[in-house]
Order: C-alpha cells, then sequence, then structure tokens
C-alpha cells in the first residue's frame, strides 16, 4: 500500500493546524513522525485515517483519493495515546477479535504469540478493567497487531509504560515492523525513539514538516535549526559566532565563537558573518583527546538519569550540557574543563540553515 499526502492543510476555525506539506512514507517501512506537542503529529494521523479531512490537498492510496472515505472502509489499524478495548471481552478475545473476522485459522496460537511478545500473555483470561493502563495499552497493541492492516497507524503508543517496559518493547516493535508487510506511522516526541526505530522521520514543528528522510541522515544532517532543535535530546548546545575570519589552515575558514575560541573549519566563503555553532551534548568530553578544544568551566548540575550523567557547565562561551556515559559525580561549583573535537561541530547560518555538519565517524 502506498500512501501520499499532496499539499495538505489543516484549519480549525481559521487557525492553521498544519501547514501546506507533502509526504509519501516509504511502503512496508516504519516512518516516524517526531515533534513536540502540539507539533501536528495526531493531526496529520487522524487525516491519514480518514478521521478529519483536510482543509486542502489530497489523499492518496496507491493513487486513488480516500478524502471523504470513512474510516471504517479503509484498511488501517490505529493506536491512541488513550488505550482503547473492549471492555466486555477478556483480553484473548479482545485480541482475537480482528482475526475472527478474517476468519483466520490457528487463532489461539497467534494471540498468544502477540500476547508473548507484549508481556501480556499471563493477562489473557482478565478483562481489560482489571489491568493497569500500562497493560491495557500492551492489549491495544497486540490488536491492532493483529488486525494486519496495511497502514498502521501508533500514535505515542508506549507513554503510559514505565521506562524499562518502553526500552524493551521498542526493540520487540522495531523487530515487529521488520518482520511485517505494513506501512506504520508511529508519532513521538522523544528523539531516542526515532533512532532506535530508524527507518524514516518526519520532523514537525508548530504544524510544518520540517525534513523527512532516512532516519540516521535527519539526525547527522539537520537541515535547520529547528530541525536541529527537535532531533537532539538533550537539547543541542547552540553558541554565538562569528564566520570569515582567517583559519588556522589552507583552505579552511576561521570560526569565532563568543567569548572564546577560534575553531577552523571548511564552511563556504560565501557564509554569512553571524553565524551559529552547534554542539551535541554527547560530543563534549571531561577527558581530552587529541585535536580537541578546551573550555574550562563551573559545574552547575550535575544529574544521572538511567546510565547517562548530564553534567551542566557554565563556561565561557555560555552554559553547556555534557552527556556523560555512566554515573559521574561532581561536586557544585567545581572547575571542570569539557573537550571536543572541532569535527563534532555543526554551523547555522543567519537564516538558521545548515552550512556543515560533522561526517560520520568525526571526520569531514
Amino acid at each position: 500500500m502506498q500512501l501520499t499526502l499532496e499539499s495538505i492543510s489543516k484549519k480549525v476555525d481559521a487557525q492553521p493546524w498544519l501547514y501546506d506539506l507533502s509526504l509519501a512514507p516509504r511502503s512496508g517501512a516504519v516512518t516516524v513522525l517526531l515533534g513536540a506537542t502540539q507539533a501536528g503529529k495526531t493531526s496529520l494521523m487522524r487525516i491519514m485515517a480518514g478521521l478529519d479531512v483536510p482543509s486542502s490537498g489530497r489523499v492518496l492510496v496507491n493513487g486513488q483519493s480516500v478524502v471523504g472515505v470513512p474510516v471504517r472502509e479503509r484498511n488501517v489499524a490505529m493506536v491512541y495515546q488513550q488505550f482503547i478495548n473492549y471492555p466486555s471481552l477478556k483480553v484473548r478475545d479482545n485480541i482475537a477479535s480482528p482475526l475472527k473476522l478474517r476468519a483466520e485459522k490457528n487463532v489461539d496460537q497467534r494471540v498468544r504469540e502477540l500476547a508473548e511478545k507484549l508481556h501480556i500473555e499471563m493477562f489473557l483470561e482478565r478483562y481489560p478493567a482489571e489491568l493497569s493502563g500500562g497493560q491495557q495499552q500492551r492489549v491495544a497493541l497486540a490488536r491492532a497487531m493483529a488486525k494486519g492492516a496495511p497502514l498502521m497507524l501508533l500514535d505515542e503508543p508506549l507513554v503510559n509504560l514505565d521506562y524499562k517496559l518502553r526500552e524493551e518493547l521498542r526493540e520487540e516493535l522495531t523487530a515487529l515492523f521488520a518482520a511485517g508487510d505494513s506501512t506504520v506511522i508511529y508519532a513521538t516526541t522523544e528523539p531516542g525513539e526515532a533512532l532506535l526505530l530508524g527507518g524514516y522521520t518526519a520532523v514537525l514543528d508548530a504544524g510544518e514538516l520540517l525534513q523527512y528522510g532516512p532516519t540516521a541522515e535527519v539526525f547527522h544532517n539537520p537541515k535547520s535549526l529547528r530541525v536541529a532543535r527537535a532531533f537532539s535530546d538533550p537539547p543541542m548546545n547552540l553558541l554565538k559566532a562569528t564566520a570569515g575570519l582567517p583559519g588556522a589552515a589552507a583552505g579552511a575558514c576561521g570560526v569565532q565563537l563568543e567569548g572564546g575560541p577560534l575553531l577552523a573549519l571548511p564552511i563556504p566563503t560565501t557564509a554569512s558573518h553571524k553565524v551559529t555553532v552547534g554542539l551535541r551534548a554527547s560530543a563534549l568530553r571531561v577527558t581530552a583527546q587529541p585535536g580537541d578544544v578546551a573550555l574550562p568551566g563551573k559545574v552547575e548540575l550535575a544529574e544521572i538519569s538511567g546510565s547517562d550523567t548530564y553534567l551542566h557547565v557554565q563556561t565561557l562561551v555560555g552554559e553547556l550540557v555534557a552527556q556523560l556515559t555512566g554515573v559521574h559525580y561532581f561536586d557544585l561549583g567545581a572547575l571542570v574543563t569539557l573537550y571536543f573535537n572541532p569535527a563534532q561541530v555543526y554551523v547555522f547560518d543567519a537564516e538558521g540553515l545548515l552550512l556543515l555538519s560533522p561526517l560520520r565517524g568525526g571526520g569531514r
């Protein structure tokens, strides 16, 4: 099934919810809709499902317009943040309901397989009301997968689950999606979730489609500051700088950090004078490596989250956040030096468009 959106927009009471956008998710692959709350993800999915009609533009399935075709006449499976199950049916029958409609064979075996993958096999004889919110969400996921629809829409389906289970299910879902033939549209606010799911990512912000492409490509080469902000967790460190100064190496253009060192970077000679330098938190370290730039500073906060430590340091170029692997302890106010390789720097022009991004492996 090939879903295509052509020049879609949506207004509600004259208020734009979606601006003119076109998107053709890859058939048989996962497309992640990534963006903050109110970025337009749910509005776009409702149009894909047929729950809403666009204010302008066309929704095509295999080249045929389906605008106005009611959702019950489309072969679509959808899972919302707010789980929806049949309250009068046991978990087993909830999952089996789409299989029975298709008169599938080996229904019990298929139900158990899905339940085991989603860790709910022990609840098959219970009713939804007897389950926790996270367990009910997994039932809704299993039923959607059992439907085997060519288009599966998942609107932040793991948001109600605890951290450990989310991590487990992301891996399970990635394997399930890869083994199926459905086109999967998966909405999330979490950049890390988009990276784990792989496939393709469409970055949305305030109703606009900013960039679409293979997930790794969008992450490593955000076309604008808006994309970089949306696809960074923790947020990318953004520093004011000036370009166009003599560089230290032949053919390089110097980029002077405001209040900090000069970086020799091969940005285009047509670059605007004022630029923004971006550094991902994971590119900053507290131990030096050959070729590093040093930024001395003072510890303002050290947050331990899972297996990472987020170190907030006030430096000459402003407050920076470093993502350090492992659990580390720092005294507040302690002097510390952050290091980074200039090859890990992003540079954006005065309009916020990408001028330079790191190549994989740290080189350019």
